[in-house]
Protein backbone atom coordinates (compact mmCIF):
# COMPACT_ATOMS: atom_id res chain seq x y z
CA UNK A 1 0.00 0.00 0.00
CA UNK A 2 2.82 2.08 0.55
CA UNK A 3 4.29 2.33 -2.79
CA UNK A 4 0.75 2.82 -4.37
CA UNK A 5 -0.19 5.49 -2.29
CA UNK A 6 3.44 6.91 -3.11
CA UNK A 7 2.18 6.40 -6.89
CA UNK A 8 -0.88 8.82 -5.88
CA UNK A 9 0.99 11.41 -4.16
CA UNK A 10 3.48 11.69 -7.33
CA UNK A 11 0.83 12.26 -9.57
CA UNK A 12 -1.01 14.56 -7.08
CA UNK A 13 2.82 16.36 -7.26
CA UNK A 14 2.72 16.31 -11.14
CA UNK A 15 -0.39 17.83 -11.57
CA UNK A 16 0.42 20.55 -9.29
CA UNK A 17 3.62 21.54 -11.19
CA UNK A 18 1.24 21.39 -14.14
CA UNK A 19 -1.34 23.76 -12.91
CA UNK A 20 1.50 26.50 -12.04
CA UNK A 21 2.27 25.92 -15.72
CA UNK A 22 -1.21 26.96 -16.65
CA UNK A 23 -1.09 30.04 -14.42
CA UNK A 24 2.16 31.03 -15.52
CA UNK A 25 4.04 31.44 -18.79
CA UNK A 26 5.69 28.48 -18.49
CA UNK A 27 6.07 27.15 -22.51
CA UNK A 28 4.83 23.51 -21.52
CA UNK A 29 1.42 21.82 -20.22
CA UNK A 30 4.03 19.79 -18.48
CA UNK A 31 7.05 17.99 -18.24
CA UNK A 32 8.29 15.04 -20.35
CA UNK A 33 10.84 14.17 -17.23
CA UNK A 34 7.68 13.71 -14.99
CA UNK A 35 5.46 12.16 -17.58
CA UNK A 36 7.45 9.42 -18.17
CA UNK A 37 9.20 8.81 -14.68
CA UNK A 38 7.53 5.70 -14.28
CA UNK A 39 5.05 3.37 -15.54
CA UNK A 40 0.92 3.20 -14.28
CA UNK A 41 0.64 1.71 -10.83
CA UNK A 42 1.00 -1.72 -9.98
CA UNK A 43 2.71 -2.71 -13.33
CA UNK A 44 5.51 -3.88 -11.89
CA UNK A 45 2.56 -7.33 -10.53
CA UNK A 46 2.96 -8.18 -13.95
CA UNK A 47 5.39 -9.92 -16.47
CA UNK A 48 6.70 -6.73 -18.23
CA UNK A 49 9.96 -4.83 -19.40
CA UNK A 50 9.69 -2.05 -16.89
CA UNK A 51 11.87 -2.16 -13.87
CA UNK A 52 10.27 -3.32 -10.76
CA UNK A 53 8.93 0.07 -9.32
CA UNK A 54 8.73 -1.61 -5.36
CA UNK A 55 11.97 -1.94 -5.59
CA UNK A 56 12.26 2.20 -4.85
CA UNK A 57 8.61 2.01 -3.76
CA UNK A 58 7.82 4.93 -6.17
CA UNK A 59 5.55 3.82 -9.07
CA UNK A 60 5.49 7.87 -9.98
CA UNK A 61 8.69 7.79 -8.83
CA UNK A 62 12.37 8.77 -10.26
CA UNK A 63 15.15 6.76 -11.80
CA UNK A 64 16.86 3.34 -11.14
CA UNK A 65 19.98 4.32 -11.90
CA UNK A 66 21.49 1.28 -11.96
CA UNK A 67 19.10 -0.23 -14.63
CA UNK A 68 19.74 2.87 -16.45
CA UNK A 69 16.13 4.16 -15.93
CA UNK A 70 14.94 7.10 -16.00
CA UNK A 71 12.51 9.81 -18.25
CA UNK A 72 13.57 12.14 -21.28
CA UNK A 73 16.27 10.88 -23.82
CA UNK A 74 19.14 10.19 -21.48
CA UNK A 75 17.46 6.94 -20.23
CA UNK A 76 14.59 4.41 -19.84
CA UNK A 77 11.15 5.76 -19.59
CA UNK A 78 8.79 3.83 -17.38
CA UNK A 79 11.84 3.69 -13.86
CA UNK A 80 14.03 2.30 -15.94
CA UNK A 81 13.70 -1.66 -18.32
CA UNK A 82 14.25 -4.42 -16.13
CA UNK A 83 16.99 -6.34 -14.58
CA UNK A 84 16.88 -9.50 -17.19
CA UNK A 85 16.86 -7.02 -20.27
CA UNK A 86 19.77 -4.86 -19.48
CA UNK A 87 22.42 -7.76 -18.17
CA UNK A 88 21.66 -6.85 -14.56
CA UNK A 89 19.95 -10.40 -13.61
CA UNK A 90 21.71 -12.87 -11.17
CA UNK A 91 23.59 -15.56 -12.93
CA UNK A 92 22.09 -19.52 -12.76
CA UNK A 93 20.32 -22.22 -14.05
CA UNK A 94 17.52 -24.37 -14.57
CA UNK A 95 13.65 -22.64 -14.08
CA UNK A 96 14.22 -21.02 -10.62
CA UNK A 97 17.66 -19.30 -11.71
CA UNK A 98 19.29 -16.57 -13.80
CA UNK A 99 17.32 -14.35 -16.24
CA UNK A 100 13.94 -14.89 -16.13
CA UNK A 101 13.78 -17.44 -13.58
CA UNK A 102 10.73 -18.14 -11.58
CA UNK A 103 9.45 -19.03 -8.87
CA UNK A 104 5.78 -20.02 -7.60
CA UNK A 105 3.71 -20.12 -4.42
CA UNK A 106 2.61 -23.54 -3.15
CA UNK A 107 -0.53 -22.05 -2.51
CA UNK A 108 -1.45 -22.29 -5.94
CA UNK A 109 -4.52 -24.53 -7.40
CA UNK A 110 -3.93 -26.91 -10.49
CA UNK A 111 -6.24 -28.00 -13.05
CA UNK A 112 -5.78 -30.73 -14.71
CA UNK A 113 -8.62 -30.24 -16.82
CA UNK A 114 -6.89 -26.92 -18.29
CA UNK A 115 -3.26 -28.00 -17.21
CA UNK A 116 -3.27 -24.74 -15.96
CA UNK A 117 -1.94 -23.23 -12.07
CA UNK A 118 -3.90 -20.67 -11.03
CA UNK A 119 -2.99 -18.12 -8.05
CA UNK A 120 -5.38 -15.94 -6.48
CA UNK A 121 -7.24 -13.66 -6.51
CA UNK A 122 -4.53 -11.89 -3.80
CA UNK A 123 -4.64 -8.41 -3.09
CA UNK A 124 -0.65 -6.80 -2.95
CA UNK A 125 -0.38 -2.97 -2.93
CA UNK A 126 -4.03 -3.31 -2.25
CA UNK A 127 -4.93 -4.49 -6.06
CA UNK A 128 -6.89 -7.09 -6.79
CA UNK A 129 -3.89 -9.55 -8.60
CA UNK A 130 -4.32 -13.19 -10.39
CA UNK A 131 -1.94 -15.31 -12.25
CA UNK A 132 -2.44 -18.29 -14.21
CA UNK A 133 0.73 -20.46 -15.22
CA UNK A 134 1.19 -22.72 -17.76
CA UNK A 135 4.18 -25.08 -17.09
CA UNK A 136 5.61 -27.77 -19.58
CA UNK A 137 8.66 -30.42 -20.04
CA UNK A 138 10.32 -30.23 -23.18
CA UNK A 139 7.86 -32.74 -25.12
CA UNK A 140 5.23 -30.36 -24.07
CA UNK A 141 3.43 -32.23 -21.40
CA UNK A 142 1.60 -30.09 -18.59
CA UNK A 143 2.57 -30.06 -15.55
CA UNK A 144 1.33 -29.37 -11.70
CA UNK A 145 4.60 -27.48 -10.50
CA UNK A 146 7.93 -26.51 -11.53
CA UNK A 147 10.08 -29.63 -11.27
CA UNK A 148 13.40 -28.55 -11.40
CA UNK A 149 14.82 -31.31 -13.55
CA UNK A 150 12.09 -31.59 -16.59
CA UNK A 151 10.08 -27.99 -16.50
CA UNK A 152 11.35 -26.25 -19.75
CA UNK A 153 8.49 -24.01 -20.42
CA UNK A 154 6.25 -21.71 -18.48
CA UNK A 155 3.52 -18.87 -19.63
CA UNK A 156 2.74 -16.44 -16.77
CA UNK A 157 -0.43 -14.52 -17.20
CA UNK A 158 -1.15 -11.85 -14.64
CA UNK A 159 -4.48 -9.30 -14.48
CA UNK A 160 -3.98 -6.39 -11.83
CA UNK A 161 -7.46 -4.45 -10.75
CA UNK A 162 -8.18 -2.05 -8.08
CA UNK A 163 -8.84 1.15 -7.55
CA UNK A 164 -6.76 3.25 -4.01
CA UNK A 165 -7.64 6.59 -2.97
CA UNK A 166 -5.05 9.56 -1.52
CA UNK A 167 -5.67 12.53 0.77
CA UNK A 168 -2.24 13.72 1.47
CA UNK A 169 -1.51 16.56 -0.64
CA UNK A 170 -4.80 16.75 -2.09
CA UNK A 171 -7.02 14.35 -3.00
CA UNK A 172 -6.41 11.58 -5.15
CA UNK A 173 -8.37 8.84 -6.90
CA UNK A 174 -6.92 6.11 -9.03
CA UNK A 175 -8.15 3.40 -10.77
CA UNK A 176 -5.75 0.81 -12.23
CA UNK A 177 -6.04 -2.15 -14.89
CA UNK A 178 -3.19 -4.03 -15.83
CA UNK A 179 -2.16 -7.64 -17.87
CA UNK A 180 0.96 -9.13 -19.00
CA UNK A 181 1.23 -12.52 -20.96
CA UNK A 182 4.88 -14.35 -21.20
CA UNK A 183 6.11 -17.11 -22.03
CA UNK A 184 9.72 -18.22 -21.37
CA UNK A 185 11.38 -21.45 -22.64
CA UNK A 186 14.66 -22.90 -22.41
CA UNK A 187 14.25 -23.06 -18.60
CA UNK A 188 15.70 -26.99 -18.79
CA UNK A 189 18.58 -27.68 -16.16
CA UNK A 190 20.49 -28.34 -19.52
CA UNK A 191 19.93 -25.57 -21.50
CA UNK A 192 22.48 -23.00 -22.56
CA UNK A 193 19.88 -20.27 -23.43
CA UNK A 194 16.20 -18.89 -23.07
CA UNK A 195 13.91 -17.77 -25.44
CA UNK A 196 11.25 -14.81 -24.38
CA UNK A 197 7.89 -13.46 -25.64
CA UNK A 198 5.44 -11.56 -24.32
CA UNK A 199 3.53 -8.51 -24.08
CA UNK A 200 2.22 -6.25 -21.08
CA UNK A 201 -0.69 -3.85 -21.02
CA UNK A 202 -1.21 -0.96 -18.13
CA UNK A 203 -3.60 1.67 -17.58
CA UNK A 204 -4.12 4.40 -14.34
CA UNK A 205 -6.91 6.81 -14.14
CA UNK A 206 -6.42 9.25 -11.62
CA UNK A 207 -8.92 12.16 -10.38
CA UNK A 208 -9.41 14.42 -7.77
CA UNK A 209 -7.64 17.98 -6.65
CA UNK A 210 -4.14 18.49 -6.13
CA UNK A 211 -2.31 20.99 -3.64
CA UNK A 212 -3.82 23.71 -4.99
CA UNK A 213 -7.10 23.31 -5.27
CA UNK A 214 -7.20 22.28 -9.13
CA UNK A 215 -9.26 19.68 -9.82
CA UNK A 216 -7.93 17.27 -12.55
CA UNK A 217 -7.91 13.87 -14.17
CA UNK A 218 -4.59 12.03 -15.18
CA UNK A 219 -5.06 9.01 -17.34
CA UNK A 220 -1.76 7.24 -18.18
CA UNK A 221 -1.24 3.81 -20.72
CA UNK A 222 1.77 1.82 -21.07
CA UNK A 223 2.42 -1.07 -23.29
CA UNK A 224 5.51 -3.63 -24.37
CA UNK A 225 5.96 -6.38 -26.71
CA UNK A 226 9.10 -8.64 -26.08
CA UNK A 227 9.64 -10.80 -29.57
CA UNK A 228 12.14 -13.37 -30.19
CA UNK A 229 14.39 -12.28 -27.11
CA UNK A 230 17.05 -14.92 -26.83
CA UNK A 231 19.73 -14.76 -23.52
CA UNK A 232 22.07 -16.54 -22.82
CA UNK A 233 22.53 -18.62 -19.86
CA UNK A 234 25.12 -19.45 -17.20
CA UNK A 235 25.81 -20.46 -13.67
CA UNK A 236 28.71 -17.74 -12.62
CA UNK A 237 28.19 -14.73 -14.84
CA UNK A 238 25.46 -12.49 -15.69
CA UNK A 239 24.63 -12.54 -19.68
CA UNK A 240 22.70 -10.10 -21.48
CA UNK A 241 20.12 -10.57 -24.46
CA UNK A 242 21.64 -11.73 -28.09
CA UNK A 243 18.71 -11.36 -30.21
CA UNK A 244 15.23 -10.00 -30.42
CA UNK A 245 13.27 -6.63 -30.17
CA UNK A 246 11.19 -5.24 -27.42
CA UNK A 247 8.98 -2.19 -28.11
CA UNK A 248 7.54 0.35 -25.24
CA UNK A 249 4.92 2.61 -25.38
CA UNK A 250 3.47 5.08 -23.39
CA UNK A 251 0.95 7.90 -23.26
CA UNK A 252 0.03 10.32 -20.95
CA UNK A 253 -2.75 12.82 -20.67
CA UNK A 254 -3.84 15.33 -18.16
CA UNK A 255 -6.31 17.40 -17.71
CA UNK A 256 -6.41 20.55 -15.40
CA UNK A 257 -9.70 22.61 -14.99
CA UNK A 258 -10.59 21.43 -18.88
CA UNK A 259 -7.77 21.74 -20.52
CA UNK A 260 -5.75 18.85 -21.33
CA UNK A 261 -2.13 18.04 -23.09
CA UNK A 262 -1.00 14.92 -24.29
CA UNK A 263 2.44 13.31 -24.39
CA UNK A 264 3.38 9.93 -26.42
CA UNK A 265 6.51 7.96 -26.15
CA UNK A 266 7.87 4.73 -28.19
CA UNK A 267 11.37 2.56 -27.11
CA UNK A 268 12.68 0.37 -29.65
CA UNK A 269 15.53 -1.70 -28.05
CA UNK A 270 17.09 -4.24 -30.67
CA UNK A 271 19.61 -6.63 -29.74
CA UNK A 272 21.90 -7.91 -32.47
CA UNK A 273 24.32 -10.24 -30.91
CA UNK A 274 26.93 -7.79 -29.82
CA UNK A 275 27.62 -5.74 -26.71
CA UNK A 276 25.72 -2.73 -28.14
CA UNK A 277 22.10 -2.84 -28.08
CA UNK A 278 19.94 -0.48 -30.68
CA UNK A 279 17.37 2.02 -29.19
CA UNK A 280 15.38 4.03 -31.46
CA UNK A 281 13.16 6.47 -29.28
CA UNK A 282 10.38 8.86 -30.73
CA UNK A 283 8.31 11.38 -28.55
CA UNK A 284 5.71 13.25 -29.60
CA UNK A 285 6.60 12.90 -33.37
CA UNK A 286 10.84 13.46 -33.06
CA UNK A 287 12.95 10.23 -33.18
CA UNK A 288 16.31 9.80 -32.04
CA UNK A 289 19.01 6.90 -32.28
CA UNK A 290 20.59 5.86 -29.32
CA UNK A 291 22.85 2.88 -28.22
CA UNK A 292 22.90 0.70 -25.06
CA UNK A 293 25.77 -0.87 -23.87
CA UNK A 294 25.50 -4.08 -22.42
CA UNK A 295 25.13 -4.89 -19.46
CA UNK A 296 23.85 -1.93 -17.56
CA UNK A 297 24.42 0.62 -19.66
CA UNK A 298 22.52 3.81 -20.07
CA UNK A 299 21.11 5.19 -23.96
CA UNK A 300 23.74 7.01 -25.46
CA UNK A 301 21.85 9.35 -27.67
CA UNK A 302 23.15 11.13 -30.65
Amino acid sequence: MRSHFRALAMTASLLSVTACSLDSSAPSFFDSDLAFASAPAGLDLVSSSYAPSASNGMPWGGPERGRGGGPGMGGFMGGGLGDSFIGNAPPGRGPHGGPFGIRIDDSCVFSAATGDLTCGPTTKQGLAVTTIYTIKTTAGAAQSAIDTATTNSVRTRTTVTGTATRSRDGSVTATVSNAGDRTVTGLATGSTQRTVNGNSQGSETARGTNREGKTFSSVRTSSDVTSGLVIPVSATSQTYPKAGTVTRTMKVVMTIDGTSSTKERREVITYDGTATAKLAITENGTTKNCTVALPRGRPSCS
